[in-house]
């Protein structure tokens, strides 16, 4: 199962901002190389942000996200693409942990051709969303999510 889960020691508002920022994701998501435009009226579901996502050292594609669910700042649901390797269902569910701390969970879900082999993918998407989400802790840790966007 690509489910991870993790506790980080900020607020849900700064992790729900982190998330919906796409400028940040190229800080923070593994394999995220670039945003190249994000759609007016972003995180509104149906909009999207398009991104270059790293497939081989160098060698990237380019290809978009787009906003499936949107609860601030609780739940924010994005089918991702990064064709030709396939299309996913990336939820993040966000919970209070005390006054200022965030339970953070994860869910992706290989979508399309790629459902079947879910058994396969799991546990490579396991572990680069676990390595996301350290990254995002650093990140959020570093506070430049307040102060670049």
């Amino acid at each position: 199962m690509a489910e991870v889960r993790r506790h980080l020691p900020h607020p849900p508002e700064t992790v729900f901002t982190a998330l919906t920022t796409p400028e940040t994701y190229p800080f923070w998501l593994v394999g995220c190389q670039a945003i190249r435009g994000v759609d007016p009226g972003w995180p509104a579901v149906g909009t999207a942000f398009h991104h270059r996502v790293g497939v081989i050292g160098a060698v990237t594609v380019a290809d978009s996200t787009k906003v499936l669910e949107l609860e601030a700042p609780h739940r924010l649901v994005l089918e991702v693409r990064a064709r030709p390797l396939g299309r996913g269902r990336v939820s993040f569910d966000l919970a209070p942990d005390g006054e200022t701390a965030t339970t953070l969970v994860l869910d992706e879900v290989p979508i399309g051709g790629l459902g079947p082999l879910r058994p396969v993918i799991d546990p490579v998407t396991d572990r680069r969303n676990q390595r996301s989400l350290t990254r995002l802790c650093e990140y959020l840790d570093a506070d430049r999510v307040l102060h670049e966007y």
